[in-house]
Formats: C-alpha cells, structure tokens, sequence
C-alpha cells in the first residue's frame, strides 16, 4: 500500500501545481492580440487624477476627476474646461507597428459650443516627435449656417495648414453618450471614422483628400495620442464644458465593441 499512496500523493501534487499554473497564468492574461491600452477607469480612486496605467495628463484651465458612472456601473473619467481650456489624458511612447492604429472610446459631450462663429474643438490629437502635423481623427466645429455643431476631422501646423473637415452628414449630440473609433491608416495616411459602429466615408481623410492646403497630407510618426476635449476660440458659449470618456481601447486592429 505505501507505493500506491506515493502515487497518490504524487498525482495530487501534480495536479496542484497545474491548478496553480492555470490560475496565475488567468490572473495574469495578456490583453487581446495586438491591444495595446485599455482603460475604464474602474481600478483608480475617485478624484482627482493626472496618472493611470500608461497614460498622463494634460490641461490647463481644465480637471480630469475619476467619477462613479452616470450610468450606475463603474467609474468613468470626467474633463470639464473653463472657456478655451483643454483637459486630456495623454498615451506616449505609443510606436504603433506600421505607424498605424485603431481606437475606440465612449463619450459624452454635455452640450457643444454655440459661439464664437465656426468655433472649434478637438476630443482626440495624434502627433509624432518627427514632425510638426498635428492629426485630429476626432473634432468638430459649430457651423452658423447651420445653427449645429458637426464632427469633422482635422490637422494643424502640418504642410496642409490649419483645417476641420466637418459635414453635415456627422452632427455631434450634445448630453448622449456615443461610441466613437478612428482608424488611423500609413498605406495612405488614411483618417476613417466610425460613430456608434458605423463608418462615416464623408469624414474620411487621405494623402491627396482633406480639407487643407494642395499640399499632401501625411503622418508624423505616431508616438502620442491624447484624448479629452480642447476649445480653441476666447469668451465661447457656453463658457464651460463638460465632457465624460469611458472603455478606451488603442490597438493595431480594430476592438470593436459598438
């Protein structure tokens, strides 16, 4: 009997460490293939912030706070800006294989810019140390003419100049929350933009299609993206704004999720 029970007692372990094995290797699971951040501010304190699992921040006359949800499960993050401030939270040292990604977040704009005239704000900016254009998959812009404010993507400081492609086809809703992606494509410096899971083509932007200059549009080398909200036009109105952002996700393919 005693060679039975150290066979027993043997298997017993075995299988010991293969449970443990089994549960540290679930606890400690990579994300998605090709995933590279993932936030849903669920595991930070409430409050203020200016740090998370990768990311920084970036405001000036702005607070980002970590907030209970307005939808009553977990925590989202709260921006909110006094005139034409800016609040963002800001992923560096991103390196995207092929200089090209895919994000996703949701979001709510508690009510949009009615003034100055053809005022405009960004929700997200990617740049790269390489170059000084600054790329804009997700803004807007109020439009007079139309009384109504229009998502649109843009650029800045780049060889095609300052510009916000709005149309009419893309309003922005002001106190709704919405999913919003962005593709951001290098095969030809391709913008593609998805609102609540389905693609916008009158946003998308490219080398020789955009909004600017005669000049072709092209990337930096991706090594930053932020997200939040900035306002860029003096005494607007309204004089402050509320933006809340939840489940970001930044990858090399697209999460999905809408």
């Amino acid at each position: 009997m005693a060679p039975l029970r150290k066979v027993t007692a043997a298997l017993a372990a075995t299988a010991a460490l293969l449970l443990a094995a089994t549960t540290t290797a679930s606890a400690t699971a990579p994300a998605p293939h090709g995933t590279r951040v993932r936030e849903n501010f669920d595991r930070l304190p409430l409050g203020p912030v200016t740090a998370g699992r990768g990311w920084t921040t970036d405001a000036s006359d702005g607070t980002l706070t970590v907030e209970p949800s307005t939808t009553g499960y977990g925590r989202e993050l709260r921006i909110r800006t006094e005139g034409n401030g800016r609040a963002f939270l800001v992923l560096s040292d991103l390196a995207p294989h092929g200089n090209s990604l895919w994000a996703r977040l949701r979001l709510r704009v508690a009510a949009f810019p009615t003034a100055p005239d053809w005022a405009h704000w960004t929700v997200a900016e990617a740049s790269g140390a390489d170059s000084p254009t600054l790329v804009r998959p997700l803004g807007g812009q109020y439009a007079p003419t139309e009384n109504a404010n229009f998502w649109g993507v843009g650029s800045d400081l780049g060889p095609t100049g300052d510009w916000t492609a709005w149309k009419t086809s893309a309003p922005a809703t002001a106190s709704e929350w919405q999913c919003v992606e962005f593709h951001l494509d290098a095969t030809d410096n391709q913008v593609t933009v998805y609102l609540d899971g389905v693609e916008q083509p009158d946003l998308t932007a490219s080398t020789h299609h955009h909004g600017g200059t005669s000049d072709d549009f092209t990337f930096p080398t991706f090594d930053k993206l932020k997200l939040g909200w900035q306002l860029y036009q003096a005494d607007p109105a309204p004089s402050s704004y509320d933006v809340r952002l939840d489940d970001i996700a930044v990858s090399t393919r697209r999460v999905g999720g809408c």
